[in-house]
């Protein structure tokens, strides 16, 4: 792994430590993805499914969006490894639930 997918492999732990704590989201099929596949290829395959995740909707459901692999992807300093499709896909997944990822400012 580069330098840079190691430091978001690093964010996608911190989403799910976050997560755990802030909304009492156990995703424990999401840490294993990541375990297993590394962050940038689970954002891949998540991005990919056409189905909105269940962590998704539980972080919906607490209001933490910014908390989603979604928002993750947005970020400047990680925009190198992901297509604009697949960034086009977090973008309107985020949107669709309300939530305005461009204009958020935790």
């Amino acid at each position: 792994m580069s330098g840079l997918e190691d430091e978001f492999h690093d964010a996608m732990l911190d989403l799910y430590r976050v997560a755990k704590t802030e909304c009492g989201d156990d995703a424990r099929v999401f840490l294993g993805m990541v375990s297993t596949d590394g962050g940038v290829q689970t954002a891949h395959k998540l991005l990919r499914d056409q189905r909105i995740q269940y962590g998704f909707t539980q972080l919906y459901l607490c209001e933490r969006l910014d908390l989603t692999v979604e928002y993750l992807v947005l970020d400047q300093r990680v925009e190198s490894l992901f297509s604009e499709a697949e960034r086009e896909v977090a973008r309107r997944r985020l949107r669709d639930y309300g939530f305005d990822p461009d204009t958020f400012k935790g």
